[in-house]
């Protein structure tokens, strides 16, 4: 809003210094500060009254030490990240833009979901929350419609070869033609010639087979999106965890977004070019900002919560900027630690079910999961798995970033 009232005095009544709001750097600088003052300041009252109403976490007993103490600690606390996001994007950033679009129905969408599923738990008294088929379709649901977005809104374009786009210099000001299009091409890190198409994997069935790339992009979108959320969730499970590794592989996805949407700077870094997703660097630095800014509140020992409403929206909202920035097929670097949450459950269990049915007796792989369950049957301390796994995120972060130019 605030982004539309600055364009109007700068462009009809020239007010001095107004103009300043048209730089994506200077609006996402104002979105983080914004965001960290709304999450930290106002974030305590959420705190306080989640706390009046009694919304605290009901603990399983597993036998992990430090667990009882968090029985009755306030949950639901995702709502911090989520306002703390929105409000900042909603002042700031180009409502208009398809992209900032998608990420706010992804954090409604994701979050009522997330709502929903805590609800129940705490009010319903039923531990179980939603029935994971309902998560599933929710999950689904939001695929089809980013997925549908993506692939048939014209706003959608990109520029795969940027050597060829005209780029000229009238005075100060730098100038670019470029010559966009639909397409379904994602990017292959860590390979030379790094584009795929979707429509591609079509091609035998003659040819006009890229009019039915959607057969194959839309349940892709479905999957990663509901692979990635279900992957933050689980990584729900000590103090900080989350938060810490989800700000980390956001702030990375910021920078991709950032040159992606630059045709300068896609075209220094032979990368695909993307116009109108620079924009999304404004909703990740609000994004980046609440989660920080969250830290503050659950970092060990936690006194909130962030629940399935937090956690859901967070993973959904990666996936959907993965996506959006054609870096999806990166995702299992950039967010190791959600894949390594996720494949300790699904070996866990899958070797459990293997061993009861040969042996009769169910065999573990690790001493519980998710992962980081593993680690406190060893004996580490909370704060010392969390630290270690966001060094590790950070290390698979400068990874991820290196495939700018490592090819």
């Amino acid at each position: 809003m605030l982004y539309y009232l600055f364009q109007y005095l700068d462009k009809t009544l020239d007010v001095p210094g107004t103009g300043v709001f048209q730089y994506i750097t200077f609006r996402s600088g104002l979105a983080i500060i914004l965001s960290l003052m709304i999450s930290t300041i106002f974030g305590k009252r959420v705190i306080n009254y989640l706390r009046r109403l009694q919304i605290g976490e009901t603990v399983r007993e597993l036998g992990l030490e430090g667990q009882t103490q968090k029985a009755g600690t306030p949950t639901m606390g995702g709502l911090i990240i989520i306002f703390s996001t929105l409000i900042p994007v909603l002042l700031l950033a180009k409502l208009d833009n398809i992209y900032v679009m998608l990420l706010i129905v992804t954090t409604l969408w994701m979050g009522t979901i997330g709502f929903i599923d805590d609800y129940i738990k705490i009010f319903k008294k039923d531990k179980e929350g939603l029935k994971g088929i309902f998560k599933v379709i929710g999950q689904v649901g939001l695929g089809l419609i980013v997925g549908s977005v993506l692939y048939f809104h014209p706003a959608v374009t990109v520029r795969t070869d940027t050597s060829t786009t005209d780029i000229f210099k009238t005075g100060a000001v730098v100038s670019a033609v470029a010559k966009e299009e639909k397409s379904t091409a994602t990017t292959i890190p860590f390979f030379k010639n790094n584009e795929m198409d979707y429509a591609e994997l079509l091609a035998w069935t003659g040819d006009n087979y890229k009019d039915y790339a959607w057969l194959i992009f839309i349940p892709v979108v479905i999957f990663i999106i509901t692979a990635v959320s279900n992957g933050a969730n689980l990584t729900d499970g000590i103090d900080g965890l989350a938060a810490g590794t989800s700000a980390i592989s956001v702030l990375t996805l910021g920078i991709f977004a950032f040159v992606s949407g630059n045709i300068i700077f896609s075209n220094y870094l032979n990368i695909m070019y993307i116009p109108n997703s620079g924009e999304m660097t404004v909703y990740i630095a609000a994004f980046v900002g609440s989660l920080i800014g969250f830290l503050w509140y659950n970092t060990y020992p936690a006194t909130v919560f962030m629940g399935d409403t937090g956690s859901l929206t967070i993973g959904g909202i990666i996936a959907v900027l993965a996506i959006a920035v054609r870096k999806e097929l990166l995702i299992p670097v950039l967010c190791g630690i959600f894949l390594a949450e996720n494949l300790s459950v699904v070996l866990q269990v899958s070797y459990f079910k293997y061993t009861k049915k040969k042996y009769g007796e169910g065999r573990r792989i690790f001493l519980m999961s998710p992962l980081h369950h593993h680690y406190q049957k060893k004996g580490y301390h909370e704060s010392k798995i969390v630290t270690r796994f966001w060094i590790v995120a950070i290390l698979l972060s400068i990874f991820s970033l290196v495939s700018l130019k490592l090819r």
